[in-house]
């Protein structure tokens, strides 16, 4: 998520405002814009739920972990349809409350599930810190996270096993599962190794951030933990063409901040075929 410049902004609940977008083949799309001061204007766009199509089809299921306010999850229900659903997770309940707005706006051809969790290895209580008083963006506490001055803010949250709540929760939509999202700040490879059995058994493809503060060992790890499960990985590109060049393990370091496409071998041959 790309944020405004900085500036202090003290404690409060930040509401929403309902948007409409026009779309040229989707038609009048709703989506609630959280009016905390440093969250940019989010813009929901016939490209990008294009490009999701070439992975997604109605009836299909994904996954949004790290969905925020759903500014992507938005894209992809639209994307899978009525008949299909989106899984999105958002820790932080300050966001969580617009995100569960979105996910009941265009109700009548999305289906979004919303959870207020974060993706962890076992079940409990965490603290995520964050840049302001607003808990505007933040994370899971980790080394590149340790100056006080920029992640200043504790916040209580929830984690979940997500393989367990897939394995519980939504057993009947495992065998539909066409898309996954990552943006964890940093904690990809984690959250998507917790739930590689699942990955390995259906394949969906893969979009995952390759966080800007991370070092090249962990870099290397995502992709070798990409390639391990069956994937070929290329950058990912926003709005209608969405696979980008393919990207080799040595890639990893070539830019700073960068997301990737993980695409299954197996699609990729069956395509060719």
């Amino acid at each position: 998520m790309r944020l405004l410049p900085r500036k202090r902004v003290p404690f409060a609940r930040w509401g929403h405002q309902v948007c409409d977008f026009q779309l040229a083949a989707d038609g009048l799309v709703q989506f609630a814009q959280w009016q905390h001061p440093r969250t940019s204007i989010q813009a929901i766009a016939q490209e990008e739920i294009d490009g999701l199509r070439q992975f997604l089809a109605a009836g299909d299921f994904a996954i949004d972990i790290g969905a925020h306010t759903g500014d992507t999850t938005v894209p992809m229900a639209l994307a899978a349809g009525a008949s299909g659903c989106v899984l999105a997770l958002e820790p932080n309940p300050y966001v969580y409350a617009v995100l569960e707005a979105n996910a009941a706006l265009n109700a009548c051809r999305t289906r979004i599930v919303p959870q207020c969790i974060a993706a962890t290895q076992e079940d409990g209580a965490f603290v995520f810190h964050y840049g302001d008083a607003s808990y505007c963006n933040g994370g899971l506490a980790q080394t590149w996270f340790r100056n006080p001055l920029r992640r200043r803010y504790p916040l209580p949250v929830v984690g979940r096993n997500l393989l367990r709540v897939l394995r519980d929760e939504f057993t009947a939509w495992l065998p539909k599962l066409a898309y996954v999202k990552v943006d964890a700040e940093g904690h990809d490879r984690t959250i998507l190794e917790s739930i590689a059995p699942v990955l390995r058994e259906f394949q969906p493809v893969i979009r995952a951030e390759v966080f800007r503060k991370l070092a090249a060992p962990e870099r290397h790890a995502l992709f070798d933990l990409l390639e391990g499960i069956g994937y070929e990985v290329f950058r990912y590109e926003s709005g209608a063409n969405p696979q980008g060049s393919r990207i080799t393990r040595s890639c990893m370091t070539a830019k700073k901040h960068f997301d990737v496409l993980a695409v299954p071998k197996a699609r990729r041959a069956r395509r060719a075929a």
